[in-house]
């Protein structure tokens, strides 16, 4: 599952722990900075988390961090943290936009039905040979390159932030950018 989180920022702080388990043990629920795993993170005890804290919880010893109960089912997000992720979701793009840039150089079929960037919120067939006409003739440079030269399509950024929050938090066949 590519490289162990080292950080993670976050989304919520049930200092209580969930209301309907009966367990008064505080746990948080957070997003790994890498690779946008969603986590429950059990603080030590007499921390309190802080919401878009950024937190280690990497290998060794973790200053605020007991341990990481594992993945969080998407189903116990809280609605705190989904507005939190949206936030995280939006700097997280801006950040690693050639990472995105290289997803539309690079996208491809994933069978002779469906191409990756017929996954992405939006786009269809149209769109999706449009970007692919348009990038053998010269690979995009940035997000606003393919908005400058693609004026009518759909905000990108919104539709990459869409499609990760739609990773994360719905099953989806096919995953773009969420491993």
């Amino acid at each position: 599952m590519g490289e162990k989180e080292e950080y993670a920022v976050i989304l919520d702080y049930l200092p209580n722990g969930y209301p309907l388990e009966g367990r008064m043990m505080p746990v948080a629920q957070a997003i790994g900075e890498k690779n946008l795993s969603l986590l429950q993170l059990v603080p030590r005890r007499g921390i309190s988390l802080q919401l878009k804290e950024r937190v280690y919880i990497g290998e060794g010893k973790r200053d605020k961090i007991y341990y990481i109960l594992g993945r969080l089912p998407r189903e116990k997000l809280t609605e705190s943290a989904k507005g939190q992720l949206q936030e995280f979701v939006e700097k997280y793009v801006t950040e690693n936009e050639a990472v995105f840039v290289e997803f539309f150089n690079k996208a491809d079929a994933i069978n002779t039905r469906l191409h990756q960037l017929e996954l992405l919120p939006g786009f269809g067939k149209k769109h999706t040979n449009e970007i692919i006409g348009e990038r053998k003739e010269k690979e995009f440079s940035s997000l606003e390159d393919i908005k400058k030269r693609l004026p009518h399509i759909p905000d990108i950024r919104k539709v990459i932030e869409k499609r990760i929050i739609q990773e994360l938090t719905e099953m989806e066949r096919h995953n773009l950018f969420i491993k």
